[in-house]
């Protein structure tokens, strides 16, 4: 895997032991007929109206390099609990099935399948673990990250989360994740050269202090970035570095530059950034801009612009690199189908729908999303569109992946065409999802034979 920190030749060994445990029982029974595996959540997190796909480029390149090296097989040879013959058909896997998925960057909701695989059961129990960790993480990224997009209602954003997310790959995926939702840049330089994302940055409060002056620290910074200078001013008095950076652009003038913002990194944002304002303006300043960070959001984002505060531009960080608010989901991946024979789960809390699934989205008059139908795989609603797509086939994927501006594109179109109601930071409103009558009733029928049997 190109973009991951795992070597190639141990992916097989991210995984969790009970699904090795069940492997070598099902080799063992000689089951080895096809399963259908559903992963979707079960619940919005808080005040989600919504969910982006995200985490689907890194399943497939796992699915299509998934095996276990020499080294993998000694290792859990000397564990001691796999038998000889088990351990020599786990050196030969191979992931051979086939993966329908929602596309990055589509939206989707509880209970929706976000993508399906279907596999000799064995090979699709062990990509239990990955398919969690990867989806889940960049799906509750992108999903934040989209929110402050919508909150920030076109002021720019750029990813600042990088020292604070939890571990390197999670940093990165933020990154990606960020630039989905509609992001402009990013921090995180390995990121930008990764992904093909703008970098971004400033200054740091050790800068300012390490001179003997705010106003020296500014000067030095503005005489090698004489095109590119954004000035922190919150080191010490915010006010004071306010009129410093104003000292500082009309020196950048005389050599025809210009200031290009300011930064607010502490404090009363919304009070800040008036008096800021009102200082920059009084000298003439009216094209520098306004950057916020610290601490924020998409709550204190909403805070902010639904106060008229003249803030041009974010970095968010900390808060939205660890969806702070909902740092987890209730995501599953649960077995629907084995053998041609649908199956679910009827734990209270987390029943299951059975089967093969397909998620029908239907539009109104005006092209604006209206209802998801949860239908089964073989069914066909003419006036909705299929939303979960053949991206794997025969252990290999059907395409190339799709570019980052293409998944952004998605995004974008389908959050202009979600209802407003849905989209709101607090509180939203639940977008309409209902299950085909075909499902309902296999779904019944499958619980009376579930009952029945036990």
């Amino acid at each position: 895997m190109e973009h991951s920190s795992l070597p190639r030749e141990d992916l097989g060994l991210f995984t969790d032991l009970y699904e090795l445990t069940m492997a070598q029982a099902f080799f063992r029974q000689g089951m080895s007929a096809q399963a259908t595996f559903s992963l979707f959540i079960r619940r919005n997190p808080p005040d989600r109206g919504y969910l982006v796909a995200a985490g689907l480029e890194d399943v497939l390149d796992y699915l299509a390099n998934l095996r276990f090296s020499a080294g993998s097989i000694d290792y859990l040879r000397d564990i001691g609990i796999f038998t000889r013959d088990f351990l020599d058909f786990l050196a030969g896997v191979r992931f051979t099935g086939s993966v329908r998925a929602v596309p990055e960057g589509r939206l989707f909701f509880a209970n929706e399948p976000v993508l399906e695989v279907t596999a000799p059961v064995i090979e699709a129990q062990l990509a239990e673990t990955f398919i969690i960790n990867q989806v889940n993480l960049q799906t509750l990224l992108a999903t934040k990250a989209a929110r402050c997009v919508w909150a920030a209602q076109g002021r720019g954003l750029s990813d600042f989360a990088s020292r604070r997310t939890h571990g390197t790959d999670a940093a990165l995926k933020m990154a990606r994740c960020s630039y989905i939702a509609g992001f402009q840049s990013t921090s995180n330089v390995l990121a930008a050269q990764r992904y093909g994302i703008p970098p971004a940055g400033t200054m740091a409060h050790s800068f300012i202090s390490s001179f003997t002056s705010e106003a020296e620290a500014f000067q030095a910074y503005a005489d090698t970035f004489p095109d590119r200078t954004i000035l922190l001013l919150d080191t010490y008095d915010t006010v004071e570095g306010a009129r410093n950076a104003v000292k500082i652009a009309k020196n950048l003038e005389h050599d025809g530059h210009r200031l290009v913002a300011v930064r607010l990194d502490s404090g009363d944002f919304e009070s800040l950034s008036r008096q800021v304002r009102e200082i920059l303006d009084d000298a003439g300043l009216d094209y520098v801009q306004i950057l916020a960070s610290g601490g924020l959001d998409e709550f204190e984002l909403d805070d902010l612009v639904q106060a008229g505060a003249p803030i041009d531009m974010f970095g968010v960080g900390t808060k939205v690199g660890v969806s702070a608010d909902a740092p987890w989901s209730d995501m599953a991946y649960k077995l629907v189908c084995y053998d041609g024979r649908p199956v679910m789960k009827l734990s209270t809390g987390k029943v299951s729908l059975p089967g093969a699934k397909q998620v029908f989205r239907v539009r109104d008059g005006q092209g604006r999303l209206s209802h998801d139908i949860i239908g089964l795989d073989h069914e066909s609603y003419p006036e909705g569109e299929a939303l979960l797509e053949q991206v794997m086939s025969g252990g290999a994927p059907t395409g190339p992946a799709a570019p980052l501006d293409l998944i952004k594109e998605r995004l974008a179109q389908d959050l202009q065409d979600l209802d407003a109601g849905i989209k709101r930071i607090r509180h939203p409103d639940e977008y309409p999802v209902s299950v085909s009558p075909a499902l309902e009733e296999l779904r019944v029928q499958v619980e009376q034979q579930l009952q029945t049997a036990q």
